[in-house]
């Protein structure tokens, strides 16, 4: 897939401060004010798709158009705005979670309505699934940002990780193990080789799924995330190893044939960062790159012997991820114990890009020979 324009795992610090519109939902198309066309842009040709996903920890956003056999993303955002904040302890999002919701999710909307968005899904996860106030946040959310938030369940949100991240599996393997490390939890899911299709991104084949109930965020609240002992990191391993064992116990382990690790979240990216030596984090670099399992273990003792104020000095770290990345370290540490693989593939995408593969799929643009690129 193309990736034009897309500032992964960078801060877009523009605000939104439109008036308030009618709520924007999720399974309609949207027709609001476009962008006027700046000399010089090209002229808009076809559907233009918009997914948001609404996370324990960061608000994302991807703006893209069909090409050839992929999408072409023309805008993106990503904050992070740890929604889930406390939710663990309180059962609650709290009013400054959601002021930082509210701000992030208002430049989102300016973005859909600047880039012409005719088609948009617009999802919610884990934070809006575990809170008590989570309705009560979603309609705040519809009267004050315009946004008609989906909270989508935990075989939906495996299932669009495992269709954003397939075209990035080993076409010689047998099978992957996907996982997705998120805030509030995590997924594992056992994908089989997928047949090659006519046209089109491919689609996943998934044998087995479970959605385990740790992320960085709720790990690191019950743990600990500025300093992180030897005892704490095994603590924290042990916790996540209860979980993934069942898995392990239902569906097996490793078994026969060629299998590889493939991982998408901030903790697996933020690694292979580390690992490359990023002066600045660079999604090109970092998406569909492989390592091996000593290689990831070294990166992950050398963020150990770190100190706080050495992760938040860190680039492809910094002040955001300080406090979450050896939660999101012992959860990897946990699934790599209990699938032993020689590789680790990253993944920079997820859900979004499974948002965007599907609402194309349905709305039939591979079947067409002539369509807009």
């Amino acid at each position: 897939m193309a990736d034009e324009g897309r500032p992964a795992g960078g801060l877009d610090d523009a605000r939104g401060n439109g008036p308030s519109v009618r709520p924007w939902s999720a399974r309609r198309s949207f027709h609001g004010p476009r962008r006027k066309r700046a000399q010089g842009d090209a002229p808009q040709a076809g559907p233009t798709y918009a997914a948001l996903d609404l996370g324990t920890n960061n608000c994302r956003l991807l703006i893209a158009r069909p090409a050839g056999d992929g999408f072409r993303v023309i805008d993106a955002f990503s904050r992070i705005i740890r929604l889930g904040e406390g939710v663990s302890r309180s059962g609650r999002i709290s009013e400054a979670a959601i002021a930082r919701a509210v701000d992030a999710l208002a430049v989102c909307r300016d973005k859909m309505r600047a880039r012409g968005v005719t088609r948009a899904r617009l999802i919610a996860t884990e934070a809006c699934r575990a809170a008590d106030n989570g309705a009560q946040f979603r309609a705040r959310i519809a009267d004050e940002v315009g946004l008609d938030l989906e909270v989508i369940d935990r075989e939906t949100e495996a299932t669009l990780a495992a269709t954003g991240c397939t075209p990035l599996m080993d076409p010689h393997a047998d099978g992957v193990i996907l996982f997705d490390i998120g805030g509030g939890s995590s997924e594992l899911v056992r994908l089989d080789r997928s047949p090659p299709g006519d046209r089109g991104p491919p689609e996943p084949r998934i044998n087995a799924w479970a959605s385990l109930p740790v992320g960085v965020v709720t790990l690191a609240e019950r743990h600990g995330g500025h300093v992180v002992t030897p005892e704490i990191y095994a603590a924290m391993i042990a916790e996540v190893a209860t979980f993934v064992g069942r898995f392990v116990a239902e569906h097996g382990g490793v078994g026969p044939g060629h299998v590889h690790l493939l991982g998408t979240s901030g903790t697996v990216t933020t690694i292979a960062g580390v690992h490359l030596e990023l002066r600045r984090y660079e999604r090109r670099r970092v998406d569909g790159c492989w390592m091996g399992d000593e290689e990831a273990t070294r990166v992950i003792k050398r963020l150990l012997a770190m100190s706080y104020e050495d992760r938040v000095a860190n680039p492809c770290i910094g002040a955001e991820r300080a406090d979450l990345v050896l939660a999101g370290c012992a959860i990897l540490d946990a699934i790599r114990a209990a699938f032993p693989c020689r590789r680790l593939r990253v993944a920079d995408r997820g859900l979004r890009e499974g948002m965007l593969v599907q609402m194309m799929r349905e709305d039939g643009i591979w079947e067409s020979e002539a369509r807009p690129s």
